[in-house]
């Protein structure tokens, strides 16, 4: 097969595509292979080369020399191989140029032209994989060329990558022909669609972020040392210093908030939080909070478990709107945080609310409303009026005196009813409430630490939870 141009346009695609040109050579061969096979029978021996001084495409058949043929196709007659060869004998491979396979049919063709197209799509994606695969981890440059289903397809120049729909920011729109930045999260070798993963809501691309704009974190003096993101709402980032005369948060701020807000607007205006580090978690969570102004910090170091005690007038604030403060300041430490105000504690401490949230199906915002009624106790649950119990939970005639069956039903202990004595009360085994002191009161600066446990349910719009009402509270403003 004389193909005048086939060795300029081979040269051609290695260059533009980054194929090693080989491996088109390869596919070409595999190509015709693969046509003549189509056209000829797939059970003859078939040899394909390229020529590279002709640039011609040579094709051989190879049979074996028999004294009687039984099967054309891989056998042929010791008469007809002396004509070609003189000198060949019996059971020797003779080799033969197939000549006119120029013409190979429609079907041959289109078999061939799959083959090309398979081969340079793997060829190509090798390619790619070398290119990108150092660059994982990385923040890339695009343009947004279209979308599918969801998914955004960037173009990075030399290929497209995949930004999914979980990668993008929610409520955040690009169209097409925009610029784009996304951190390259993985690159994959195996793949029928594009082999780069592209994301803009994994905590990377905020620490990436933050490398770019800030010289001493790229340096390594300062320190990222934790990140917790809902994308598009807000951000938490803690930092520390290697050097005391530099101060973390100042440095990732910069003049005038001009680095932070480099960082705010390229994700289109999420709220980031930058808080100091410490390896302590009392002062830790203090930290992750402000604002909001914290009381004392109880902690289970066991169960990795925060009590945070803050005034009544900051409850709101150190919970944010739908507990999303908490939240964060709970993902950012790694720890289970539960956030009480200053009055809520201090009816904890109380043996007679202890024994209101004692009893099944009374959790602590209906042991507030009894406790705030003068029902102090379980034994004046019990004694109470149905009425005055309906109106304080606001409940039916038939939940009221539920609620009344409980209270009567649980045995007095004897520091609800005033007496002295040793007992102390702690509530059922396993009961929502249970506080169990395991340690002794640690004092440091205005921080008291005390290790302490507290199991009470989750709401379900919380993680982390606090009072359930402060949920649509205002939320914590920005480090300026």
């Amino acid at each position: 097969m004389n193909m005048e141009n086939l060795k300029r346009i081979i040269d051609q695609i290695s260059r533009d595509k980054g194929i090693d040109r080989a491996l088109l050579v390869d596919a070409i061969e595999e190509a015709v292979r693969s046509a003549v096979r189509k056209k000829y029978g797939s059970r003859r021996d078939i040899e394909v080369q390229f020529n590279e001084e002709s640039g011609e495409i040579e094709v051989f058949q190879y049979r074996t020399v028999v004294e009687e043929v039984e099967d054309p196709e891989t056998q042929i007659s010791f008469a007809e191989a002396r004509q070609l060869d003189p000198e060949i004998e019996i059971d020797d491979d003779l080799g033969e140029k197939v000549e006119n396979i120029a013409d190979l049919g429609r079907i041959a063709a289109q078999s061939a032209k799959q083959v090309i197209i398979h081969r340079m799509r793997d060829a190509e994606r090798n390619v790619i994989y070398d290119m990108f695969r150092e660059r994982e981890g990385t923040i890339v440059n695009g343009i947004v060329q279209r979308f599918e289903r969801g998914n955004m397809i960037i173009n990075l120049g030399r290929t497209d990558a995949i930004l999914p729909r979980d990668g993008q920011i929610p409520k955040r729109s690009f169209k097409q022909s925009d610029r784009i930045r996304a951190y390259l999260q993985e690159v994959r070798q195996e793949a029928r669609d594009s082999p780069l993963i592209l994301s803009r809501t994994c905590n990377e691309f905020l620490v990436k972020l933050f490398e770019l704009e800030v010289p001493e974190i790229a340096e390594g003096i300062v320190k990222i040392m934790g990140v917790a993101r809902e994308p598009g709402f807000r951000a938490k980032i803690a930092v520390s210093s290697s050097e005391s005369d530099v101060d973390p948060v100042g440095a990732c701020v910069g003049l005038k908030g001009s680095r932070v807000q480099n960082v705010v607007q390229e994700l289109q205006g999420e709220r980031i939080d930058i808080v100091p580090w410490s390896p302590d978690p009392a002062k830790y969570v203090y930290n992750a909070l402000a604002p909001a102004e914290v009381s004392f910090v109880i902690v289970d170091e066991e169960r990795n478990q925060l009590l945070v005690i803050v005034p009544d007038d900051q409850l709101s604030l150190a919970i944010g709107r739908q507990g999303q403060n908490v939240r964060l300041a709970s993902r950012l430490l790694g720890w289970r945080i539960d956030v009480k105000s200053d009055q809520r504690y201090a009816n904890l401490e109380d043996p007679g609310y202890k024994s209101l949230v004692a009893l099944e199906t009374v959790d602590e915002n209906l042991a507030d409303k009894l406790f705030a009624a003068d029902i102090d106790s379980a034994a004046d649950l019990a004694a109470a009026e149905i009425e005055k119990i309906m109106e304080i939970a606001a409940v039916d005639e038939e939940r009221a005196r539920q609620l009344q069956e409980l209270a009567a039903s649980r045995p007095v202990s004897v520091e609800e009813t005033g007496e002295t004595g040793e007992t102390e009360e702690t509530g059922e085994t396993g009961e929502t409430g249970e506080v169990e002191k395991a340690g002794e009161v640690e004092k440091a600066g205005e921080t008291v630490v005390e290790t302490e446990t507290e199991e009470e349910s989750e709401p379900p719009d919380a993680q982390k939870t606090g009072d359930s009402a402060a949920a649509d509270s205002e939320e914590k403003p920005p480090v300026e």
